[in-house]
């Protein structure tokens, strides 16, 4: 794979990784007390133009 290839992707899984954690932060704060509780998260990634859905799901724990 190409330098250019892997650095657009490499920025591009950054900025997803900290805006989807601020997005998570500030819906946690917003949601009030949440200790002992989970959240069934999930992330659908789809690239238009190659036919990609790629779907990640997990478990998130509540703020203490």
């Amino acid at each position: 794979m190409s330098d250019d290839f892997n650095m657009s992707m490499r920025k591009f899984l950054k900025q997803v990784g900290v805006t989807s954690q601020q997005a998570i932060e500030d819906a946690m704060r917003e949601a009030g007390d949440t200790a002992g509780k989970t959240f069934d998260a999930k992330v659908v990634l789809t690239v238009n133009g190659i036919d990609l859905e790629h779907v990640v799901t997990g478990t998130i724990k509540g703020q203490s």
